[in-house]
């Protein structure tokens, strides 16, 4: 009985937990990984490097604005280049919802995008995973639900 309400008092605690300060500027490279939404142009194992965005906090949320050439890459696949979303403990979730329209055949589709990541200290790691939505047509069905990855690394300047 005594274990089990000290696991649940270290579960509260662990919900308690403050976020961490993820504002400032960050430099950050990807890698391509997976393509499994066929995003043109995308060569798996390629790099970009020197992508700068600022992330901007109030509480718990969060708001990450890409700058430069991924701005335009964002847009070009998007339709957007600001993501928003939440920070809990060193957990970064952000979304971008894309707004640009694809076709193909008879589907009109757009990329969501999601940035999941780990701040520690000044270092950020995680993924970008740019999601498929259709219309619902047939021709959609390669599309609907396909999620293409990067690997994502950044700093910042120390805190």
């Amino acid at each position: 009985m005594k274990r089990l309400i000290l696991l649940m008092a270290l579960a509260s605690l662990a919900a308690c937990t403050s976020p961490v300060d993820a504002a400032g500027s960050y430099t950050m490279s990807v890698t391509f990984r997976e393509n499994g939404c066929n995003v043109a142009g995308w060569t798996v194992g390629s790099t970009a490097t020197n992508i700068h965005g600022t992330f901007t906090q109030s509480g718990d949320g969060l708001t990450a604005d890409f700058m430069d050439v991924s701005a335009f890459y964002l847009d070009a696949v998007t339709g957007e280049h600001v993501f928003s979303g939440k920070v809990s403990g060193n957990d970064l979730d952000l979304m971008l919802h894309g707004t640009r329209s694809h076709t193909t055949g008879n589907c009109a589709y757009f990329y969501d995008a999601r940035l999941e990541a780990t701040l520690e200290h000044d270092a950020l790691t995680g993924q970008i995973h740019y999601i498929g939505a259709g219309n619902g047509s047939p021709d959609c069905a390669g599309i609907t639900g396909c999620i293409s990855t990067q690997d994502l690394n950044g700093t910042r300047p120390p805190t």
